[in-house]
């Protein structure tokens, strides 16, 4: 069994480029260069042009294949001899899976019991080994160090591992290599791995580039934490966005309050709506998670208030939106009676 090093706020020094572009290599063979799309009706809805990173099309579901590859695919043989353990609301735990059985060791998966039927299924078929736990992230944590006792697997944190970041950082990476004249870049936030990779990879490429986070209400730990200054935990939420019932770590905090200008919170009547219209009008499917960080922007007021400074070609500001995942039940659709 092998644990992290205690986290030091103090000394911490968050991943480099070098080491983002050393997990982009390391990942590329066995991931998916999502595209990015646009939509000119959710243009004139929100008085901006937006281009989306779709991580919903990304292989296993969701951007965590990205961390998860870097992470189990950097481990030595040692390391992976006795498989992979974490815990996960089911897009983690399905990229873990995924990247422990491209190395041919064992994933255990903590879940908790409220998990999607979908994502449950996902595991399963990647090989995964599931123990269900309590839906408190307290829970999640107990449960997970009792299976790593007891395998002696590798620990593979969903958020609070500098692999896990250093991967996820990639997708901003592919967006601004692409498009690199975004106004801002704004991405949902749960743990925080996706928000702090994308703060890392985007701001290494462009230093005055905006990183706006997005953020259910019902699990509003981020949106306190960088309010106070202080870190703020919630040990359960009932957000329908199950992919953002976590809170950051104190790793992930102290990228976010670096980095991140603020965090727009959303209600869950705004989620559905958003990824109603998203399925409508884009024609794919997106997790209500992925809706978090689209929904704040479809209100002309909340752009405004951005205060984005004119774009000297006199186009309407470029926001990039990034899809996280498109893992959804379809028999439990949320807009449905």
């Amino acid at each position: 069994m092998t644990t992290a090093p205690a986290f030091e706020a103090t000394t911490y020094h968050a991943p480099s480029w070098e080491a983002i572009s050393e997990a982009h290599a390391r990942i590329a063979p066995r991931i998916h260069h999502t595209p990015i799309l646009t939509s000119a009706s959710l243009d004139s809805m929100a008085g901006a042009s937006f281009f989306f990173k779709c991580e919903n099309l990304q292989k296993t579901g969701s951007f965590k294949i990205r961390g998860a590859a870097n992470a189990v695919l950097s481990l030595s043989n040692e390391q992976a001899g006795h498989g992979i353990v974490t815990q996960s609301s089911g897009n983690h735990g399905a990229a873990v899976a995924c990247a422990a059985a491209s190395r041919g060791v064992p994933a255990y998966i903590v879940m908790p019991k409220n998990a999607p039927k979908v994502k449950i299924r996902a595991i399963e078929a990647y090989g995964g080994k599931i123990t269900f736990c309590e839906a408190k992230v307290s829970s999640r944590k107990e449960t997970c160090d009792r299976v790593q006792a007891e395998t002696g697997a590798h620990l593979v944190h969903p958020y609070d591992d500098d692999r896990i970041i250093a991967g996820q950082a990639t997708a901003a990476k592919e967006f601004l290599e692409e498009t690199p004249d975004l106004d801002a870049i704004f991405a949902p936030v749960s743990g925080g791995g996706l928000l702090s990779g994308t703060c890392l990879g985007a701001k290494a490429i462009r230093g005055d580039i905006r990183i706006i986070g997005c953020e259910p209400a019902r699990a509003d730990d981020a949106y306190r934490s960088l309010a106070t200054g202080t870190l703020q935990s919630q040990d359960s939420s009932d957000t329908i966005a199950d992919g953002l019932r976590a809170s950051l770590s104190p790793r992930t905090f102290a990228i976010l309050r670096r980095h991140v200008e603020r965090i727009l919170l959303v209600t869950e009547e705004e989620i559905i709506s958003t990824a109603r219209l998203v399925w409508e009008r884009m024609k794919i499917i997106i997790e209500p998670s992925s809706a978090v960080a689209l929904a704040p922007l479809l209100k002309p007021s909340v752009v405004a208030s951005l205060t984005l400074p004119p774009r000297p070609d006199g186009r309407l500001a470029k926001l990039g939106v990034i899809f996280s995942g498109g893992n959804v039940d379809l028999n439990a659709l949320p807009w449905l009676p």
